[in-house]
């Protein structure tokens, strides 16, 4: 398990819940607009935490986390990731899982095995306009539409969320969006916010305003659409 960052603590990435952050190295999208260039890039130039280390602090804060989340890069890329999951859970603390939904495989095997109690999964963008955003030519949709018919059929707490670039994104993006996703429970959209890390450079965000308009959209799909970042 190539654990490349961990924060102890964080209020922000478990819905609800006092938790930590795992991040792993590795990733097989190159969104442009990604936030964490350095492990999806260049995973080998970043120090890599003890697996036994980070099992260990885990344990001690019981009771003052209450679960994990793991992150990336992407996390379904990492051979052991489910035998990590399955040490985190014998803790006792609950398992959130970010992922851009390339992996239904592993997707499914942790479904079946009830191993996550919460799954956060990207939506890069429309079908028509997935392989731009996520930095690959003629790329195909097909893994990730199975693993949103595997979540909307599940009995998992799940969200599905995008980060929403002027310059990727548009009305008829998030109408066709609707459409793909629409019944599910939650969806986010989160506000593009330009970092030293971003992989490449340049990008733009909307006002909170155009948000909204996507957001009052959404909402003919979806019941709980909410803005995140701004």
């Amino acid at each position: 398990m190539q654990i490349l960052g961990f924060n102890k603590l964080t209020l922000l990435d478990y819905p609800e819940h006092v938790g930590s952050t795992i991040f792993t190295g590795g990733c097989n999208f190159r969104c442009p607009f990604c936030q964490n260039g350095d492990l999806v890039l260049n995973p080998e130039t970043v120090e890599p935490f003890s697996l036994d280390e980070v099992l260990k602090t885990l344990k001690e804060r019981v009771g003052r986390v209450e679960g994990v989340c793991i992150t990336g890069g992407e996390p379904t890329l990492q051979p052991d990731l489910i035998p990590f999951i399955s040490e985190v859970k014998a803790l006792g603390l609950k398992v959130k899982l970010d992922t851009n939904g390339y992996r239904p495989d592993v997707l499914s095997e942790i479904l079946n095995q009830k191993l996550v109690d919460y799954v956060a999964m990207d939506i890069k963008n429309s079908k028509e306009k997935y392989g731009k955003t996520v930095g690959i030519a003629h790329f195909d949709t097909a893994p990730i539409e199975h693993s949103v018919n595997m979540l909307m059929q599940s009995s998992i707490d799940y969200e599905f969320r995008t980060t929403v670039v002027k310059e990727l994104h548009d009305k008829n993006d998030f109408a066709a969006i609707g459409e793909w996703i629409k019944g599910a429970p939650k969806y986010f959209l989160q506000g593009y916010v330009e970092s030293d890390n971003v992989l490449c450079k340049g990008f733009s965000a909307y006002e909170k305003d155009e948000l909204e308009s996507f957001r009052e959209l959404l909402l003919k799909y979806i019941k709980h659409v909410e803005i995140r970042g701004l």
